[in-house]
């Protein structure tokens, strides 16, 4: 394995609901190499998005820690998280999670502009990353304007805008076809190399 990018360590997650007590992860250990793709497999409730917010940070773990890089996420608090993952995460959602008043260049370069890019900065970065998507010719329209694997797009290029060391896929092809799916991930992959 190569260099571990994200070290996951005991971790536990339990939820209470009412006077009931929900474990929705019990010790999980692994470790995942820098430049590795990890795919989390599972029945519908078997615990993947839950695993999926310890490893980003979108929620603290009830028990154990989740390293990525040198840095234990699980110690920082809620300020320290955001500025974390605005400048070393990535997202892509399976509802793309477009702001709908906003064109593609916009949305795209919208991250950038928590990192302190200038305008011009981050819509050529933008402009750049939304080619590579096939989305020239749509990069000033709105969401309402395109197909779901066109947003989907979108998403993609928004989350490797800032250039992260980690990018993040909830069922990123979900609401996709077949056809829209297999070029959605080949693109993902072809990114990230």
């Amino acid at each position: 394995m190569k260099e571990p990018m994200i070290r996951i360590r005991d971790v536990r997650k339990v939820y209470h609901i009412g006077n009931e007590k929900v474990v929705a992860l019990d010790r999980i250990n692994t470790e995942i190499g820098k430049g590795e793709i990890c795919c989390i497999f599972g029945t519908s409730g078997s615990g993947k998005s839950t695993l999926l917010n310890q490893i980003s940070g979108m929620e603290k773990p009830t028990e154990g820690h989740v390293l990525i890089g040198n840095v234990n996420i699980t110690k920082l608090g809620e300020e320290q998280m955001a500025a974390f993952r605005q400048k070393h995460i990535g997202f892509i959602f399976q509802t793309y999670n477009l702001l709908p008043y906003m064109t593609a260049l916009e949305n795209t370069a919208l991250p950038l502009m928590f990192q302190g890019y200038g305008r011009k900065a981050r819509e050529e970065r933008a402009a750049v990353l939304l080619k590579r998507v096939g989305l020239a010719e749509r990069m000033y329209h709105y969401p309402a304007q395109m197909s779901g694997g066109q947003q989907q797009r979108v998403g993609i290029a928004r989350a490797f805008a800032g250039n992260p060391k980690v990018i993040f896929a909830d069922d990123p092809t979900g609401n996709l076809d077949t056809k829209t799916t297999a070029q959605i991930m080949e693109m993902i992959m072809e990114i990230a190399e």
